[in-house]
């Protein structure tokens, strides 16, 4: 598998590009497998999302956590399942992004959300922004991640070790 570090060219990026086209798919296959009556083309979203998600949470500086919507946390559910890839793909990007789950639906904080869609705008990446709704509105789908993340379990990267 080839991984390869974000660039940041004029426009929007691409981030289904952080990873091979084989891996790529394995990952959807993995959203797929927990949602069976998901449509192809909203796991392939919901991956693309859940991989602009980490790349600016690996690498962006900001002052206070990020997290994902419910929707979103079902792609990187699936990209966690992925233990070799994605530990390729954060190494990659310079810092490990851990998932520290939250089950509460009752932590959902929206200015959270609006936050983190923000940085990744401003990371390089589109929001796909019918991905990121509160938890119980399942208009657009519904999702096997039971998660809902909020201050008390927002993202913490973890910097890059050094080499000895």
């Amino acid at each position: 598998m080839t991984t390869t570090a974000p660039q940041h060219p004029p426009g929007p990026m691409a981030p289904d590009t952080l990873l091979d086209a084989v891996t790529f798919d394995s990952v959807v296959n993995t959203v797929l497998d927990s949602n069976p009556d998901m449509a192809a083309t909203m796991a392939r979203r919901i991956v693309t999302e859940a991989l602009a998600f980490v790349a600016t949470g690996a690498t962006t500086p900001y002052h206070r956590g990020m997290a994902p919507s419910r929707t979103v946390d079902e792609g990187w559910h699936a990209l966690l399942v992925h233990t070799e890839a994605y530990e390729r793909l954060c190494q990659c990007l310079g810092r490990f992004v851990h998932h520290t789950p939250g089950w509460d639906p009752g932590l959902y904080d929206p200015d959270i959300l609006n936050y983190t869609q923000g940085l990744i705008r401003a990371a390089g990446f589109e929001v796909d922004a019918e991905l990121w709704r509160a938890p119980d509105d399942s208009s657009l789908v519904s999702v096997a991640a039971n998660c809902q993340h909020a201050p008390e379990c927002t993202i913490r990267p973890m910097p890059k070790p050094e080499k000895p």
